[in-house]
């Protein structure tokens, strides 16, 4: 998809992603080595690829990521450790850095190192329309990934509005032979303005049901704007999800290479 034409009146965008060091399933895991580099590593590097973005930087809670971060000339702030949820800790990193009123902040999460920098492009698209406050992704998927409750599905309006986020198969189709389902992909942008207003809202009844912040907006009639992706995200929640996240950065790498040595 060719964005171009959709990105010439863009307000000044921030990428922010949240590292948090511990974790239930996999402690630690921004630092997770993969191939030969740490798991936050390759998550800026691919987000710095994004022409949109003016500046990328990591917000975590823990003295050795920001010490790894230093390291690696990585731009990062230390931010509480007690957050609730990662979007609450973009929102103190979004202070700290002082980012104006006017511009829009994108939550890159942590643990997808194959973050393919096309997406925020797309994810940022919409905020040319000065009435778009949040926006997200999503993809086609098949039936069989669609019974799946960690994969969050979404429904949405003919104009791309969000009308529900679930675990649960939706739409049900009671009498369709072809089934069309649509997962989201966990990537956030925000105006400024709504990220405040996410933050200053308490968890709503939908959100505690189903463990999904983004409802937190729809209850409080915050829009959300879906764009459609063909790209697939590839998220790390355990260890022996590394050597697959592995697999798909070394091939996307290698891609890379070989598309810069034809031109």
């Amino acid at each position: 998809m060719n964005n171009s034409a959709h990105t010439k009146n863009l307000p000044p965008c921030y990428g922010i992603i949240p590292a948090r060091y511990a974790s239930t399933r996999f402690p630690g895991k921004p630092l997770a080595d993969i191939l030969g580099k740490p798991m936050i590593w390759h998550v800026y590097q691919r987000a710095r690829q994004c022409p949109y973005l003016k500046k990328v930087v990591v917000a975590t809670d823990d003295d050795r990521i920001m010490l790894t971060a230093e390291a690696l000339r990585i731009p990062a702030v230390l931010t509480r450790f007690d957050h609730e949820s990662g979007t609450d800790r973009v929102m103190e990193a979004a202070q700290q850095l002082r980012i104006p009123k006017n511009a829009v902040v994108v939550n890159i999460q942590g643990d997808e190192p194959a973050l393919e920098p096309e997406m925020l492009t797309q994810l940022l698209s919409p905020f040319s329309n000065p009435k778009i406050r949040v926006s997200t992704l999503a993809r086609p998927i098949p039936a069989n990934e669609a019974q799946v409750p960690d994969l969050v599905k979404v429904v949405f309006s003919e104009a791309g509005s969000a009308l529900y986020f679930s675990r649960a198969m939706i739409p049900y189709h009671r009498d369709e032979k072809e089934k069309s389902y649509y997962g989201h992909i966990g990537l956030y942008a925000f105006r400024m303005e709504a990220l405040e207003k996410f933050v200053s809202l308490p968890p709503s009844p939908l959100e505690r049901l189903e463990k999904l912040e983004q409802l937190r907006l729809l209850e409080n009639n915050i829009p959300i704007h879906v764009e459609i992706t063909r790209f697939q995200s590839i998220g790390v929640d355990r260890p022996e999800d590394i050597p697959r996240a592995s697999r798909m950065l070394a091939e996307m790498i290698s891609q890379s290479q070989e598309k810069y040595s034809a031109e």
